[in-house]
């Protein structure tokens, strides 16, 4: 086994636009891989955006610039109000210590898919909706972020990703400044861990031939299948709807000759100037 510790927040755009690279790995290497998924935190409140100058007008400039450049299904209007993400991520912490059969990546993935389309994921109705994506009770999920022992976890989860090893800190243009406490990793950070404890530290937006080559110097061995023989094998395996460059990623192809296949198999839900694409049987909410 691979074991990838995963440094991530469900608000931030980049680790968004980082997914294509992650479902490749997943598909790729699956069976193989074990993920740990750690929550960075990137705000306590709104405030903590707008003291740095952060505003919902130059959040939209961000976001429009990221969806040219990598493709992700991102409606970039301007937001009504910047949000705080800890109440996102102590939904998926919770998630990660009450429910089983890859509960958490669900509910990441929509938390997520919901924030890139415009809700705001500090909402309490916005939790909720992720939480029937994952295919949990929305009241359960409220039962178990009161839980003390959750927020403990996440504040573990935070204080980690404020210490990057000294392997991140040689990469520190890849680092975020915490303050007077050094630096943190961004998102998204992977630490990737062989068999035999070797490991290569990932910080920041890497591009995904980067993963690659850190999972064949780490795992010689390890099993690699082939590319999926069609569009229709990749939703059905995924289980979640996808997006274009998503599957075009996967597949090894551009994004021209993916949507035209995706267009001949799938529906398609759209976001920004792009979308989501699900077998007919399949097709339902937004993110699952």
């Amino acid at each position: 086994m691979v074991h990838i510790r995963e440094f991530t927040d469900p608000a931030c755009p980049f680790a968004f636009s980082a997914e294509p690279a992650l479902w490749r790995l997943q598909w790729l290497y699956g069976p193989g891989l074990d993920w740990e998924r750690r929550m960075v935190v990137l705000s306590e409140s709104p405030d903590d955006y707008l003291a740095k100058g952060f505003t919902p007008e130059r959040q939209s400039d961000a976001l429009k610039s990221l969806q040219a450049k990598y493709g992700m299904p991102i409606d970039w209007r301007v937001r009504p109000r910047m949000v705080a993400t800890v109440h996102a991520c102590r939904a998926v912490v919770a998630t990660r210590l009450n429910a089983p059969g890859g509960r958490e990546w669900r509910i990441l993935r929509a938390l997520r898919v919901r924030g890139m389309a415009g809700e705001l994921i500090d909402d309490q109705a916005t939790i909720d909706a992720a939480a029937r994506d994952a295919g949990i009770e929305p009241r359960d999920l409220r039962r178990w972020t009161a839980d003390p022992a959750v927020d403990q976890a996440l504040r573990e989860d935070a204080r980690i990703a404020r210490r990057p090893s000294s392997a991140s800190l040689a990469q520190v243009h890849k680092l975020a400044a915490n303050g007077d406490d050094g630096h943190r990793y961004t998102c998204p950070s992977l630490e990737i861990t062989g068999p035999d404890g070797r490991r290569i530290d990932l910080p920041g937006f890497q591009p995904v031939e980067a993963y690659e080559i850190a999972i064949a110097n780490v795992a010689p061995g390890l099993e690699r299948r082939d590319p999926p023989g069609s569009a229709e094998e990749l939703l059905a395996w995924a289980e979640v709807p996808l997006s274009t460059v998503e599957v075009a990623t996967v597949m090894g192809t551009d994004t021209a000759d993916a949507r035209s296949e995706l267009a001949r198999v799938a529906q398609a839900n759209p976001v920004g100037p792009d979308g989501y694409w699900s077998l007919p049987a399949a097709a339902g909410s937004l993110a699952a």
